[in-house]
């Protein structure tokens, strides 16, 4: 991925007299005043349509680009990124650092060409933002309390979820709290989203030939007491993980299922022998983003027959949603808030990877064990006035 060379400052509109700088800017300016995590350039019949994606949700900007400024628009956020502007016919990917109004941004840039014209996404990722502290990552204590305890110990830990839940947030949480003077960290990333002070980050750079085996048996011979590997993406991969962690080593890293429950049934699926995972899985994270209801404007509400039939024992005693109000705009919900389903591998649940039990036979266990489901924990933040059983439902699909 390439970089802008130089940190892209925030320009006021008079300091240079050109309308895409302006219109760029103003755009940019209202996507993180609304805390956007993307922002989607579109071509829609022949019209540049700009998107923003607030709390998981994309709505469109209240700016519109008038026509002939359009294609200067795409022009201006290739430049900004370091990317080729001439190229049209080639997906590319860049970055570039903004400083607005004091506060620090890095862009990841990505285009893309349709049928219908050149695509650019902004994925936004804001320094003050972003919760490092394990336990704003993790408030609820009991999770709080079992996630200390498995990164005292060597072994494997596999953060799950689809793309955007907050998986690379909560594996930074946790390098942040492992990170003291007396802990080596290395990590494999792609890309790297953010620095952390203290902890050796490498980026993947598939042209030279930097992989993630080539990468991660680099990091075996770097003394490293924790690895982090953005994300598992193939067998190889599994195997040199596993060895990290037979060889005394605490490894985090991501996957993508459904439940926490799954991570086992994907690593087997990926043919990884079920005794070594037996021997290194300590747990698996699922986790989700739910809305928050706006707390300004929340109120008692009475849901819909079809919410009712479908909580049946489970309803909260109260339900709560937000009106709508000038805080929010008028979306009701503000903010978004972390759901987690925490799987910790026990005897019996060695048992069953050993005889090759079924998905379903796994799941039952973990939940006779004591495992409470991310749906679970979404009603109970609903029985509290903090989300709805709407995005709860809407979220975690069973």
């Amino acid at each position: 991925m390439k970089k802008a060379k130089k940190t892209i400052q925030n320009e006021a509109p008079g300091s240079r007299d050109e309308a895409d700088i302006q219109i760029v800017n103003r755009i940019l300016l209202e996507a993180f005043e609304n805390t956007a995590s993307d922002i989607h350039f579109e071509w829609v019949a022949g019209q540049l349509r700009v998107r923003l994606r607030v709390d998981g949700v994309l709505r469109e900007s209240a700016l519109k680009i008038p026509p002939d400024m359009q294609m200067p628009v795409i022009t201006r956020l290739k430049t900004m990124a370091g990317l080729n502007e001439k190229e049209t016919r080639l997906p590319q990917d860049g970055r570039c650092q903004l400083n607005v109004k004091g506060k620090e941004y890095d862009l990841r840039v990505s285009t893309v060409p349709y049928l219908t014209g050149e695509s650019v996404v902004l994925h936004v990722l804001s320094r003050q933002a972003m919760a490092l502290e394990l336990a704003r990552a993790m408030p609820e204590p009991g999770n709080l309390a079992k996630m200390k305890r498995w990164l005292k110990k060597p072994g494997l830990i596999i953060v799950s979820g689809p793309t955007g839940s907050g998986k690379t947030t909560l594996l930074y949480s946790m390098l942040h709290e492992l990170n003291t003077p007396d802990v080596k960290i290395t990590t494999v990333e792609d890309p790297v989203e953010y620095l952390i002070e203290g902890v050796n980050q490498q980026q993947l750079n598939y042209n030279a030939g930097v992989t993630f085996p080539r990468a991660l048996r680099a990091q075996l011979r770097q003394a490293s007491n924790v690895i982090m590997v953005g994300e598992i993406r193939d067998l190889e991969t599994v195997h040199i993980i596993i060895q990290a962690a037979l060889t005394g080593h605490l490894v985090l890293s991501s996957l993508h299922t459904n439940d926490a429950p799954g991570i086992i049934t994907r690593l087997l699926d990926m043919g990884l022998e079920p005794f070594l995972l037996t021997n290194t899985l300590i747990g698996g994270i699922a986790q989700r983003l739910v809305r928050a209801v706006c707390q300004n404007c929340k109120e008692e509400y009475k849901p819909e027959p079809w919410v009712l039939e479908k909580l049946g024992p489970h309803a909260p005693k109260q339900f709560f949603r937000g009106r709508g109000c000038d805080k929010c705009h008028k979306t009701g919900f503000r903010g978004r808030i972390a759901l987690h389903e925490m799987l910790e591998m026990d005897d019996d649940l060695r048992r069953l990877v050993l005889r090759n039990a079924g998905a379903d036979e796994l799941r039952a266990q973990a939940l006779k064990s004591g495992l409470i489901t991310m749906q679970a924990a979404g009603f109970a933040k609903a029985g509290q006035g903090i989300t709805t059983v709407e995005e709860v439902l809407r979220v975690c699909v069973t």
